[in-house]
């Protein structure tokens, strides 16, 4: 009896020396990711020091936007403890825990992998993988937030900028018009996609990840839709602070319609990290306000503030998550 006791412990005690093992190798792995991609930006910690020294009249947009941070992912959390409530009720400081570990996860992993490996590592339900539903219609809604107010931002740059005004650019309008209302009427028809696609045997064995998300009561999915335009608010407002950081000002109408495109652009082209993430709103940033001849070097300095603040630290924030998500499916 005794014998067969030990046999448990140390089965146990070995379980728990890998569990750890594999715990300090993605840590270690993500820190040489982020130290050595920061090392490969064209922008530079010291230079943006330098650009802010330089350009800085008024230190409220900096406090201003560091202030939005925690309230930026602190709408996603919220989005996200609303959508797990059917797997597994967890508080707003767990839910938050989540969002973070997906957020660092993201920066090293394909970027929908990652997030939604972090959220679903986080939960402690048995049938948490299930969780894999919800994660995608957090990313569904927040999508279709972007690119709502993104359309709208792209209709009333067309309008206003006259080199713009092409009718491939009506034609991209209308495509995004098209894929607003098929989103629209999924959300609407959700119930009927529940058995979908019938008798094929290797994708039913894929319906429990997303059947979660035909569950969902239209009241469900208002709320979380809100919270979704409501974060994509805020971070425009910190992309606003970002640009005012460094003395870039535009009338209202360009300069809000100039946010839109950024984020609309990040939204459609395929980011596999947050890295790339960086990149493409680098380049929308420049080609969205090239008609209004802004500085390039004060745009990638702003663009690179928004970064800093809104990815990279929470980043380092979700180190601590990710060292406690729960790797084992026991």
């Amino acid at each position: 009896m005794q014998s067969n006791d030990l046999r448990v412990d140390s089965g146990s005690w070995w379980r728990k020396k890998i569990h750890l093992g594999l715990k300090m190798a993605v840590f270690a792995l993500l820190l040489g990711y982020i130290a050595y991609h920061l090392r490969q930006q064209p922008m530079s910690l010291p230079g943006i020091w330098h650009q802010l020294q330089t350009g800085l009249t008024n230190p409220g947009w900096l406090v201003a936007l560091v202030a939005l941070m925690p309230v930026n992912w602190g709408l996603e959390a919220r989005k996200w403890q609303l959508l797990t409530r059917r797997i597994e009720p967890v508080s707003f400081g767990a839910a938050y825990r989540g969002v973070l570990a997906g957020v660092t996860l993201g920066f090293m992993l394909p970027m929908l992998a990652g997030d939604a490996i972090g959220r679903v590592l986080s939960l402690q339900s048995r049938s948490r993988a299930i969780a894999v539903g919800a994660s995608l219609v957090s990313g569904g809604l927040q999508f279709l937030a972007a690119l709502l107010m993104g359309t709208i931002a792209w209709g009333y740059h067309l309008l206003t900028v006259p080199a713009r005004n092409q009718p491939t650019s009506w034609g991209l309008f209308s495509a995004f018009c098209l894929v607003l209302l098929l989103g629209f009427l999924a959300a609407g028809w959700r119930h009927r996609l529940r058995n979908w696609p019938g008798d094929r045997k290797w994708i039913q064995k894929l319906q429990p990840y997303w059947r979660i998300a035909t569950d969902y009561s239209i009241a469900e999915l208002s709320i979380a839709f809100g919270l979704a335009i409501l974060r994509h608010l805020t971070f425009s407002l910190q992309f606003y602070l970002a640009l005012r950081l460094y003395s870039i000002s535009l009338t209202p109408g360009p300069m809000l319609s100039g946010i839109g495109l950024v984020f609309l652009a990040k939204t459609i082209t395929p980011a596999f990290t947050f890295l790339s993430d960086l990149g493409v709103r680098e380049a929308a940033a420049l080609w969205v306000f090239a008609p209004y001849h802004l500085s390039a070097t004060l745009l990638l300095s702003a663009t690179f503030t928004l970064w800093l603040t809104n990815v990279l630290a929470p980043v380092l924030m979700g180190l601590a998550a990710v060292w406690h998500l729960r790797l084992t499916t026991k």
